[in-house]
């Protein structure tokens, strides 16, 4: 699938903006993976569990026979304490959630190749806790291979991004990111296109939400994605203080409707998307870097939606600096 194999890119570009590592080989089967293995005898192999033909527990007991001294770190969408578990107990050395790969990734190759067990901040201290792609991948020496890694960005409140190969899927999470929120008495902003925010509303209306009341309320705020990015956009790109003026009026007014115990907001959208589906990468990273900004100045957590089918091979820069940008990213 297109979106596995767009992960597989991000992983390598990763891997390989540090020099003591060589990527050896790719694949995109359990079956693959336990053949390259065989062949390469890598001295890391990133795993997914969710492999075709094989998933990745089965595949990694496999290339523990053929390839002992090869060592396994999954990086995976699983995130319950028994799969997690099941995976460590086949002798790998480390897990990684996927929405945490952005930030976590190279931490735990450096772990693992030290020959220490790794996993993921988000399970540590779990008792629970003792996709499609896999990497290999040889060191390669270097003075300085145990030195601290620096994580390339730090966000303390929730900025994600997802990205999707269809639109039902992209309407299917938007509306899960803000039922919660309105359930609780919570405030949600929605900015996008008309027959997203309509088939956004179908879903949370057939998810038993009184959405007409949360409208009225001044809890549920839908706005189009290409009017808000009109009134803030100049020559092609966003400009810091229209964007500012557009967002403190949306989030002031979401603060002021919302009624939960520990008032928050959430707010989804896709106007990045349609920047970058104009052509316009540069600025959609700009505005990604700007909500970075608000979610330091507000308690909002912020969900951005991007078609899969708009990213080619070539732009694999491009979507490595968007998920860079992000707390988390998921991949449909």
């Amino acid at each position: 699938m297109d979106d596995h194999k767009l992960f597989r890119q991000f992983i390598c570009s990763t891997l390989g903006e540090t020099s003591e590592l060589q990527i050896i080989g790719e694949a995109s089967d359990g079956p693959e993976a336990v053949q390259k293995a065989e062949e390469l005898h890598p001295d890391l192999i990133v795993l997914d569990i969710g492999l075709p033909a094989l998933n990745g527990i089965e595949a990694t007991r496999r290339i523990r026979k053929l390839s002992p001294e090869s060592k396994i770190l999954f990086v995976s969408q699983e995130s319950t304490g028994d799969v997690i578990r099941e995976a460590l107990g086949t002798g790998a050395s480390g897990y990684v959630y996927k929405p945490d790969a952005g930030s976590e990734l190279l931490e735990a190759v450096r772990t693992v190749l030290r020959g220490e067990r790794f996993v993921g901040a988000r399970f540590r201290g779990h008792d629970s806790v003792g996709g499609s792609d896999a990497i290999a991948s040889r060191e390669l020496p270097t003075e300085d291979a145990c030195a601290p890694l620096q994580r390339t960005m730090e966000i303390t409140h929730r900025h994600e991004a997802g990205f999707y190969p269809d639109d039902a899927s992209l309407l299917d999470d938007f509306a899960q990111f803000i039922g919660p929120a309105l359930k609780a008495g919570n405030s949600a902003i929605v900015v996008a296109t008309e027959s997203h925010r309509d088939g956004i509303l179908l879903r949370l209306h057939a998810h038993g939400l009184d959405i007409g009341s949360a409208i009225e309320q001044g809890r549920y705020i839908s706005v189009d994605a290409a009017e808000t990015l009109s009134a803030f956009m100049v020559n092609g790109l966003p400009d810091p203080l229209r964007f500012f003026n557009v967002a403190d009026s949306l989030l002031l007014n979401a603060a002021k409707a919302a009624k939960g115990e520990s008032p928050r907001i959430v707010a989804c959208g896709e106007g990045v998307a349609l920047l970058w589906v104009q052509g316009n990468p540069e600025a959609a990273i700009r505005l990604e870097h700007l909500w970075n900004e608000m979610v330091k100045s507000y308690d909002v957590d912020v969900f951005c939606g991007y078609p899969l089918g708009s990213f080619h091979e070539q732009d694999n820069r491009i979507f490595q600096r968007i998920c860079e940008e992000h707390s988390a990213i998921y991949c449909r």
